[in-house]
């Protein structure tokens, strides 16, 4: 039976933090190098140029990629065979982990979080709590993804519940005109379809940590009904100009015919233009990489 520490838990959670930080992923710079080399309008070149100057720089000096420093958001899979060496919960190891990266003196990062939201409205100073999801899965291991997603790209969520005769892409093409650039465009939209609002919401979230990958889709040709709907999306999405964004890439999370709510369609939309994610893996109290995309642990 596998044994998840405490300390290694914490240590990953802080310094996956720390690397995502001034780390974008390697698909997300790919396609927005691609991104500026099939741009036509110079003022959208332009932006585009100062976020992957930006980007570099951060990586080099080691400094936070953007002020607005995230929301932390952790998924985690835990397997149903492991065995806990730990005095905390879970909340509170992660919450231990988001503290360390967040007052590491060496590149301390700014807090956003507030206790007591409808009162008193004070900062906690280390950015906790953090968003925790948990799912129980088969197996000996603990898979965890970090993500730090930042405030606007928050705050411009939606959630919408439509009749079974309504378009769903109508009402993204409805909905993106109106976010103006507080969710620092350019960006991703992740689509989450079916079950309850609750899950619908987690869908859309989660489904963001996934590769950018919609250029290889247009490529070989959808292959499910949710690629032909992303295509879709991707085709009729209007250009930001003012915005500087060119196209938008979107990844819908699939609906889970296991849920089924037969009398509306639940859809959340959810965006985040830093894309700051990192998976975890841990098996036996041993770290590991739990994947090979770069930028991450």
């Amino acid at each position: 039976m596998a044994v998840i520490h405490q300390s290694d838990v914490i240590e990953s959670v802080a310094n996956a933090l720390q690397y995502i930080s001034y780390y974008h992923p390697e698909d997300y710079i790919t396609n927005l190098a691609k991104a500026y080399e099939l741009e036509q309008s110079h003022a959208a070149k332009d932006a585009i140029a100062q976020i992957l100057i930006n980007s570099r720089m951060c990586a080099e000096g080691h400094r936070p990629i953007c002020q607005d420093t995230g929301i932390v958001n952790v998924f985690v899979k835990v397997g149903m065979d492991v065995q806990w060496d730990a005095e905390l919960d879970l909340q509170a190891m992660v919450d231990a982990g988001v503290r360390k990266a967040y007052l590491d003196p060496d590149n301390k990062l700014r807090a956003s979080i507030l206790a007591d939201p409808a009162g008193a409205r004070k900062n906690t100073g280390d950015n906790t709590p953090a968003v925790v999801s948990v799912e129980l899965v088969k197996g000996d291991k603990v898979d965890i993804t970090v993500a730090a997603k930042g405030g606007g790209s928050e705050a411009k969520s939606k959630f919408v519940m439509l009749n079974p005769s309504d378009s769903l892409v109508e009402w993204v093409l409805k909905t993106v005109p109106t976010m103006g650039a507080g969710w620092c465009p350019p960006g991703m939209i992740g689509i989450g379809i079916g079950g309850t609002a609750e899950k619908a919401m987690a869908m859309a979230k989660e489904v963001l940590m996934d590769p950018i990958d919609i250029q290889e889709i247009i490529a070989r040709g959808p292959q499910n009904r949710i690629e032909e709907r992303r295509i879709e999306l991707y085709d009729k999405s209007p250009r930001h100009r003012r915005a500087g964004t060119g196209r938008i890439d979107h990844r819908a999370g699939c609906q889970d015919s296991r849920i089924p709510l037969p009398c509306c369609q639940p859809a959340r939309r959810n965006d985040s233009q830093l894309c700051r994610h990192a998976p975890r893996a841990f098996c036996a109290g041993r770290l590991r990489p739990g994947c090979t995309r770069s930028a991450f642990a």
